[in-house]
């Protein structure tokens, strides 16, 4: 949450500061101050990572914190983006005066209110599943129900002038808390192979447009700048997006490793070595940045301002390079400062098992090794869980869970008779 609220913050802030001070000295002028100001153009867009190569290489087994930092950031990150970029959209810039508070009551309005609908979105469908009948015997009905209802969250929101992103998020957590659940069998893998289906199409599919849209002759004639400034402004921009990452990775790593030695958690400090990774893993930028940029610089993708035309070019250039110069170092730098990664340790960890710290580290469950292999780590580690629980806001959550929601929503509990 660190990473990807307050981070998003403070990347903007660079990201835009940066551009307001170097832009004009490359000749590039234009910009409104709806752009500069509201971090649509500089700040927002250019602050939305894309962390998935950086989990491709990593191995959940092997750095269980960091993987879970990498991936949460990421998720929290583009949706801090859109909510942001909405939250500015709403600002009236011929009334600037007094108004930075304006933007941050929209933005905590924006995502309290997108994430209490996506909420009692992921609630209902888990209730109609549980509680009615007319789809539990169905596979068809409870797959639909399940997308259908997704699809809803996100339509409702829209229409509400929420976010969106957010809404589809938080309503898939609690589907998969509890909704989930509350099908057949058939169902679970239906739906966990068709939501991953889609996924990988959607985004296929926003590369595939940029691809197309870099090959757009019509945008790049379009731009009245000399091929210097333009290198110029794309070497700003990877710079900006450079500082940007580190200003706030490394201080709120520090801060949190201040956090985490006075409870006396040395084990799951971030190390520097961590730091590197999750500031190189926020390099990339995706299919948000794209879709930001094409949202506030061109109509139904179409343009005719040299200025917005100039932004889109430089939205692709800056993602195309990210991904595939930045992403083609990824694995390198990983090997290189996780010497460990190539799998020995793996091999290994259950020779080791002897100390509990580890153990503690490990996940439950593997897809890499079987199945006999995860029972016996997953007795362990329960035994070893119930044997020393941790009195965390995770551990008042789960009693929560277990005595109210989970018997009116559904889902296995995890209470010790049950363990």
């Amino acid at each position: 949450m660190m990473f990807g609220v307050i981070g998003v913050f403070i990347s903007t802030s660079i990201i835009t500061g940066g551009s307001w001070w170097l832009f004009p000295k490359l000749n590039f002028l234009g910009l409104s101050a709806r752009d500069y100001l509201g971090e649509i153009a500089i700040g927002t867009i250019f602050s939305s990572t894309d962390t998935v190569c950086t989990l491709q290489v990593l191995h959940q087994d092997e750095t269980p914190l960091l993987y879970s930092i990498v991936f949460g950031e990421g998720v929290v990150n583009d949706a801090t983006s859109v909510v942001l970029f909405n939250a500015v959209q709403k600002l009236d810039v011929s009334r600037l005066s007094g108004r930075a508070f304006r933007v941050l009551g929209d933005f905590l309005y924006l995502f309290s209110s997108s994430t209490a609908l996506g909420v009692l979105t992921g609630l209902l469908t888990a209730y109609i599943l549980k509680a009615l009948s007319f789809g539990r015997h169905s596979s068809v009905r409870e797959i639909s129900l399940m997308m259908l209802m997704a699809y809803l969250s996100y339509m409702l929101a829209e229409l509400l002038e929420l976010s969106g992103i957010l809404t589809v998020f938080f309503c898939g957590i609690l589907m998969s808390h509890y909704a989930w659940h509350n099908v057949t069998e058939i169902s679970r893998i239906t739906t966990r192979h068709v939501f991953a289906t889609i996924s990988f199409i959607a985004e296929t599919f926003i590369f595939l447009y940029v691809g197309m849209d870099a090959l757009d002759i019509e945008k790049w004639r379009m731009t009245k700048l000399s091929s210097g400034s333009l290198m110029g402004i794309y070497g700003c921009l990877i710079l900006l997006i450079l500082v940007g990452r580190a200003a706030f990775v490394f201080p709120l790593s520090a801060f949190a490793n201040s956090m985490m030695s006075r409870r006396a958690e040395s084990g799951s400090s971030i190390t520097f070595k961590h730091q590197i990774i999750i500031w190189w893993a926020g390099l990339m930028r995706g299919a948000v940045s794209i879709a930001l940029a094409f949202k506030q610089f061109t109509f139904s993708g179409v343009t005719s301002d040299p200025v917005n035309a100039t932004m889109i070019t430089n939205t692709i250039i800056v993602v195309l390079f990210t991904t595939l110069v930045f992403g083609f170092l990824t694995k390198p730098l990983i090997r290189y400062m996780l010497p460990h990664n190539n799998g020995t340790r793996r091999n290994t960890n259950h020779e080791a098992a002897g100390t509990p710290g580890e153990d503690l580290n490990l996940p439950l469950l593997s897809f890499e090794e079987s199945a006999a292999t995860n029972i016996s780590r997953a007795k362990e580690s329960l035994s070893m869980f119930i044997g020393s629980p941790a009195y965390t806001i995770h551990h008042y959550w789960r009693k929560f869970d277990d005595a109210y929601m989970r018997p009116l929503f559904g889902g296995p509990h995890h209470n010790r008779s049950r363990c």
